[in-house]
């Protein structure tokens, strides 16, 4: 192990990636992807050290960093936030030269989660799975990779999701404005285009170009299509100049997208409002960020979109994920689809009407 932005953390290094996986919690970041020509680092870091935040604070926010599971999303009672998973401590079962696999027993749900981490030869990608056992009755979790896009010129990076159904702002105040938190987006404003979601004021926002918004911490909420045989997964992306970033998905295991916008929206503890430029790009079956209790209320089912999941505690549940980057050309611009090309990649289409290939074992997720 070793300590890595003040926090003790499981490494794997790989002629394609560098990565790290603290041990509090889970979070993998900083991941270092070995492109052609460029070293690229897309996972945020917080901009404080565990060293310098409340030791009063759950350990998801003094290690918060990259991506990791919550489970459940967004909490529960009895428990921390987003769960175990992304607090306590996790074990290291077993690694090699392409993987790293952890174990947790979480105390708040009885689970026993184990996490994989593995790297193909010539593929700038992570294939991450989670095999849940034990757990018993309705939950609702979900994926929370943070990325940096703190450098880049405001409006220059490019945000896009797959094909959705349903799109919502966050049903009420995200950001609380008795604890001095702001927001820009209207609480409950519908959308469906990404382009075009309803601001406080009246008019809308486009949250298809980040940075932007500046002082403000917002969350929205997007229900993906149904997968078909020609969309075999779902996907989503972020255009960062020069390369981009992808997650690719089963729709089934996560029907929702959540983007949480942190552009310094927070004063408090430990946020201080530098927490500038991130944004979430979270796979889930939840109710937004709203925990359990309300997930299992299934407030959506009228219109057909699943909240939380059932488990059995003799049955072991997989879920598995892919996040990878590739090199973009100049002027590629927004990402308008992913789909496949054969087994072992994917055709990643961009709004300038160009086009490229990267090498993705997709069926990773159909395994």
């Amino acid at each position: 192990m070793q300590t890595i932005h003040g926090s003790p953390s499981h490494v794997l290094s790989t002629p394609e990636l560098d990565l790290a996986v603290t041990a509090h919690g889970g979070h993998l970041a900083p991941v270092t992807f070995h492109l052609p020509g460029a070293e690229v680092s897309p996972y945020s870091l917080s901009p404080w050290l565990p060293s310098e935040a409340d030791p009063e604070l759950p350990p998801l926010l003094v290690h918060l960093r990259g991506d990791f599971l919550c489970l459940p999303f967004g909490g529960q009672e009895a428990g921390p936030p987003h769960g175990d998973v992304a607090n306590a401590v996790w074990s290291l079962k077993s690694s090699g030269e392409r993987h790293l696999c952890l174990e947790q027993k979480g105390s708040d749900t009885g689970a026993t989660v184990v996490k994989t981490i593995k790297v193909e030869p010539g593929h700038h990608v992570l294939y991450v799975e989670h095999l849940i056992s034990g757990l018993e009755g309705g939950w609702n979790y979900g994926t929370h990779p943070i990325l940096d896009l703190s450098a880049v010129p405001p409006g220059e990076g490019r945000v896009s999701v797959g094909p959705f159904r349903w799109g919502s702002v966050y049903h009420s105040e995200f950001s609380n404005p008795a604890n001095g938190e702001s927001g820009a987006l209207k609480p409950g404003g519908a959308f469906t285009d990404l382009a075009a979601v309803p601001t406080k004021e009246g008019g809308v926002a486009d949250l298809s170009r980040y940075p932007a918004r500046a002082g403000h911490d917002d969350l929205v909420m997007m229900a993906s299509e149904p997968e078909t045989a020609e969309r075999p997964f779902g996907w989503s992306a972020v255009a960062f100049p020069g390369y981009v970033w992808f997650a690719l998905k089963n729709v089934a295991d996560f029907p929702s997208t959540l983007f949480w916008i942190s552009n310094g929206g927070r004063p408090g503890h430990p946020w201080e409002r530098r927490h500038l430029g991130r944004l979430g790009v979270e796979e889930v079956c939840s109710y937004f960020c709203d925990g359990v209790s309300d997930a299992r209320k299934n407030l959506l089912a009228g219109i057909g979109i699943k909240t939380a999941r059932e488990f059995r505690a003799a049955d072991t549940v997989r879920l598995p994920i892919i996040q990878g980057v590739a090199p973009l050309p100049p002027g590629f611009g927004r990402v308008t689809a992913i789909e496949q090309a054969g087994p072992d990649a994917v055709v990643i289409h961009g709004c300038s009407g160009g086009s490229i290939r990267a090498s993705v074992n997709w069926k990773f997720l159909k395994s």
